[in-house]
């Protein structure tokens, strides 16, 4: 290996990932009003990318659905423990088919 290559890995890994924004109390406010205002909602924490922060998708029982940056997955859980929802790791469990369906059929003309 190069000292160039050495040079640009080192960089590389020194690199501090640049967000397109980060969560703010907004968006905790938005995910507060959205369980305050429909039935049977679930949270689906989604990872922080390398472009945006921490995400949720609430979804409720009909599959309307909202997405939110949280910073961490730990405010989701902490959120969804205040909320008194259940919080899933999409990446893992994926996300219902009720939100896929109220997809299908609500979009834009």
């Amino acid at each position: 290996m190069s000292i160039r290559d050495r040079w640009l890995l080192r960089r590389h890994a020194e690199r501090r990932t640049v967000l397109d924004r980060e969560a703010t109390p907004d968006d905790l406010g938005d995910l507060r009003r959205f369980v305050g205002e429909h039935r049977g909602v679930e949270f689906f924490a989604e990872p922080e990318t390398t472009a945006t922060d921490a995400t949720v998708v609430a979804v409720d029982g009909d599959g309307a659905w909202i997405r939110r940056r949280v910073g961490s997955p730990a405010v989701a859980r902490r959120l969804a423990r205040d909320l008194g929802i259940p919080v899933y790791d999409a990446a893992v469990v994926g996300y219902p088919r009720r939100m896929k369906e109220w997809n299908r059929t609500n979009r834009p003309a």
